[in-house]
């Protein structure tokens, strides 16, 4: 449904553009390359507000989906926008060289000196490139999440950058107030989107709940859990494996927002996330003072007993992505047959251990803790088959790093678990 509405959506970008060519602009100099230009910079454009639709936080999608896909269909789109309007760049200053009967490299100065909105939108393009590069993920794995942010929220910029110059110098809406009204609709559409769900309902929702710190107290080296309070939290719509952005509104911290999945269902007015040390951000977190603001954003994801397709689940968890499974866990129904297996370096790192083993003794089910270095406890599919025989009867539910819930949905597969049965929450950016 989403992939025919957003094809439907470029076939009447595409059909606009080429109404809006003559065979007198194509016979010109340079003509074919200038419909190229123009044809690389509207679907590049357009892809760009799918992009920007995809991360919009829009309920119903998220629902439908869940965030893990939507980032990397996100990210799967991400290279083609920028590789179009490299392709609009090139492809118009040839065009136009020809066109002037001039170099390339003059062409280029003509157009940042002498065309209105052009060395904005070259700022833009920059912005985009430099968004571009830092996705990559060699670059992700060496950026503070931080840092990674703060780049990306320059897209919007780089947009509203794109916008002007394309209504200031577009040829495509001279003679076509019908196309310059669609195009003008999209983007408004578009900014509408983020503005309502990522600016005004997160916004409502925090003024809201009021949630503020009541405690913070450390669960094992590293790993800390944040108790706060609020108002009207019965009414908060959230289950077990679900998480919010988190801002923390003290000073350093309040402009960025971090995702961090519950350790507990709501206990109104409290609720509980835990975090780990990795970051800027999550390791100040451990010295925030009582009574300190918050603002949210959420809840998201799918990763929660309703995906489930079974009455039997596997939750596999190491590290601090031990804390949303516990909190699924916890929102299981009771008559769900359940194994949890846990990964942890040494005893001491295994987060809220006393919890899961009473959740599991309550419910009957089967816990299994593996502790000691990746090298010595390898949970492949030896593993798997040994501690759960009937993996491929169940639903699993993968949480940690990245590269252990890779290693454990592989071996998963191996084990004839289908994809549609393998639920994974990331905490990649």
């Amino acid at each position: 449904m989403c992939a025919a509405v957003a094809g439907l959506g470029l076939g009447v970008v595409l059909a606009l553009v080429a109404v809006s060519e003559s065979r007198g602009s194509l016979a010109a100099p340079g003509g074919l390359f200038i419909a190229a230009g123009r044809l690389a910079g509207f679907t590049g454009a357009y892809v760009m507000l799918i992009m920007v639709v995809l991360i919009a936080r829009l309920p119903w999608l998220e629902r439908a989906v869940g965030q893990d896909r939507l980032l990397h269909w996100h990210r799967r789109v991400g290279p083609w926008a920028l590789w179009l309007i490299a392709g609009h760049v090139v492809f118009i200053t040839l065009g136009y060289a020809q066109l002037a009967r001039t170099g390339v490299l003059s062409q280029v100065w003509s157009f940042l000196t002498t065309y209105a909105d052009l060395l904005a939108a070259a700022v833009g393009f920059g912005l985009l490139v430099m968004a571009g590069l830092t996705s990559i993920r060699i670059a992700r794995r060496r950026l503070k999440y931080e840092t990674w942010w703060i780049v990306h929220l320059y897209i919007y910029l780089a947009l509203a950058l794109a916008f002007a110059h394309q209504i200031a110098t577009g040829l495509s809406f001279r003679g076509h107030p019908f196309t310059r009204a669609v195009w003008i609709v999209l983007w408004a559409c578009a900014a509408a989107i983020v503005l309502v769900f990522r600016v005004a309902l997160p916004l409502w929702r925090s003024l809201r709940y009021r949630l503020r710190i009541v405690s913070v107290r450390e669960e094992t080296p590293g790993v800390f859990s944040v108790i706060c309070e609020g108002r009207h939290l019965e009414r908060l719509a959230v289950s077990g494996g679900q998480f919010f952005q988190w801002r923390f509104l003290a000073r350093g911290l309040w402009w960025q927002a971090h995702p961090y999945s519950l350790s507990a269902l709501p206990r109104p007015p409290y609720l509980r996330v835990t975090v780990k040390a990795l970051g800027d951000q999550s390791r100040a977190v451990a010295r925030l003072a009582p009574g300190t603001r918050l603002a949210i954003e959420g809840p998201y994801g799918t990763f929660t007993h309703h995906a489930r397709s079974s009455d039997r689940v596997a939750l596999v968890g190491a590290g601090v992505g031990i804390t949303p499974l516990r909190a699924l866990l916890e929102d299981l129904p009771a008559s769900v047959d359940v194994v949890v297996i846990v990964r942890a370096s040494t005893k001491e790192d295994l987060v809220h251990h006393d919890e899961i083993v009473a959740l599991v003794e309550q419910r009957g089910g089967r816990l299994f803790e593996l502790v000691g270095s990746r090298t010595e406890v390898r949970v492949d599919s030896r593993m798997l088959r040994r501690l759960v025989p009937d993996l491929a009867l169940r639903d699993l539910y993968i949480c940690g790093p990245e590269a252990f819930s890779d290693l454990i949905e592989a071996g998963a597969r191996k084990l004839n678990v289908h994809a549609e049965q393998i639920h994974r929450e990331a905490f990649a950016f």
